[in-house]
C-alpha cells in the first residue's frame, strides 16, 4: 500500500473510532486508535531496508502500551525520503550525512529549492563507506580505472548517485569518461554485474553488505580503493565525510581496500509530533542491545556516539527529550 493510502487509512480509523463512541455511549469502554509511523529506507537488498525493520521490530514490540505502528517502506534513498518528508509523505527517513546537511541548508543538490529548514536529525547509525565493486579481470584495480567502463551510477533519488556525482566533479569527470552510464537501483546491480552487463557498480552502504556479499561471492567481483588527492581534497574540505576502510577478509578481498565515506543517519521532519519521536528513539534505545543484534551493520554502533556524530542538523525535540533522560546530554 502507497504511503498517501496508508495515510487515509489512518485518518478513517480515528474518524471511525470517535463515530463508535458516540453509538455505543460512554458506558462501554473505546480502544484509542493506532498512530501509523512510516520509515523511508532504500532498495530491500541494501541495509537501509533491513535496519528500518530493526528499528521497526522495537517500536512495534511496544505497539500496545505506546499506541504506534511502526511500516518500513522501500524507497529511492537519501534524496527521496528527504524530499517525501519535508511534503508529509514520510515522518521518518533514512539519509546520508551529506545530504541531510545540504538539504537543511539548501545548497549542493538542493541549490534550486528552499533550505529545509524543518529537517530534524534523530540518530545516526552504521559508518557507509563509498564502494566500487568491479568484475574480475577487467583491469579496474582503482577508481581511475573506471574511466571508458560501462558503470552503474544509481538511481536518481539515492544518496550514492549523489555522491558519485560529488566525486565525479571532484575528478573533472562526465559521463562522456565512461563507455556507458546506468542507472539501476541498488536492488539491481548486483545482478547487473554478475550477468555482464556492466563492469563495475557504485554503493554507498554500510558493511557488511547482502548485495556486495552477492556480487563478490557470485561471479567474483572485486571491491575497489577508492583514493588519491581529489578524495582527500573532499574529505578535508567537507566535515560530512571521513577517510574509511573496508576491513580484508570481509568480501574476499586480501587487503584492506582504503575509500572514504559517509554515515547513516535517520532524520525527521519538527512536524512530527515530539511523543513519536520520543517513541521511536526509547523503543531503539531503551533495549540497545537488542537492537544492534538485529542486522551486523549494527553491532559496533555505541549508544553514546548516536546522538552526535556525523549529524549537522539539529535534533528534534523529541529525541533530545530522551537523551536529557538518558543522561547523554
Amino acid at each position: 500500500m502507497s504511503t498517501p493510502a496508508l495515510a487515509i487509512v489512518s485518518r478513517r480509523l480515528r474518524v471511525a473510532v470517535v463515530i463508535l463512541a458516540t453509538l455505543i455511549g460512554k458506558s462501554h469502554p473505546v480502544v484509542a486508535a493506532e498512530t501509523f509511523m512510516i520509515i523511508g529506507t532504500g532498495g530491500v537488498a541494501a541495509v537501509y531496508y533491513p535496519a528500518g525493520g530493526a528499528i521497526c521490530r522495537m517500536v512495534n514490540s511496544q505497539r500496545e502500551a505506546a499506541g504506534v505502528r511502526c511500516l518500513v517502506e522501500s524507497t529511492g534513498g537519501s534524496i527521496d525520503n528527504i524530499e517525501r518528508i519535508r511534503s508529509g509523505d514520510l515522518q521518518f527517513g533514512f539519509a546520508q550525512s551529506d545530504w541531510q546537511f545540504h538539504a537543511y541548508r539548501g545548497t549542493d543538490r538542493f541549490a534550486g529549492k528552499s533550505a529545509f529548514e524543518d529537517l530534524r536529525a534523530v540518530f545516526s547509525l552504521h559508518p557507509e563507506p563509498f564502494t566500487i565493486v568491479a568484475r574480475e579481470g577487467l583491469g579496474i584495480a582503482n577508481i581511475d580505472d573506471l574511466q571508458g567502463k560501462r558503470v552503474n551510477i544509481g538511481n536518481r533519488g539515492s544518496g550514492q548517485r549523489a555522491t558519485m556525482e560529488v566525486v565525479m566533479a571532484a575528478k573533472g569527470w562526465t559521463f562522456d569518461d565512461f563507455a556507458e552510464v546506468s542507472e539501476l537501483t541498488s536492488t539491481d546491480q548486483s545482478a547487473a554485474l554478475c550477468s555482464g552487463a556492466v563492469d563495475a557498480v557504485i554503493m554507498t552502504v554500510g558493511h557488511p553488505s547482502a548485495s556486495i556479499q552477492q556480487a563478490t561471492t557470485a561471479c567474483r567481483g572485486v571491491v575497489v580503493g577508492v583514493e588519491g588527492p581529489a578524495i582527500d581534497e573532499l574529505v578535508k574540505e567537507h566535515p560530512y565525510y571521513r577517510h574509511a576502510t573496508i576491513p580484508a577478509g570481509m568480501y574476499n578481498n586480501r587487503n584492506d581496500v582504503p575509500t572514504f565515506g559517509v554515515s547513516a543517519t535517520v532524520v525527521t521532519s519538527s512536524r512530527v509530533s515530539e511523543e513519536d519521536v520520543y517513541v521511536l528513539v526509547s523503543s531503539v534505545l531503551d533495549r540497545f542491545n537488542e537492537f544492534k543484534t538485529l542486522h551486523p551493520a549494527l553491532h559496533h554502533l555505541k549508544i553514546e556516539e548516536m546522538h552526535r556524530e556525523s549529524l549537522s542538523i539539529p535534533l528534534h525535540d523529541g529525541a533530545i527529550r530522551y537523551y536529557r533522560e538518558a543522561g547523554l546530554r
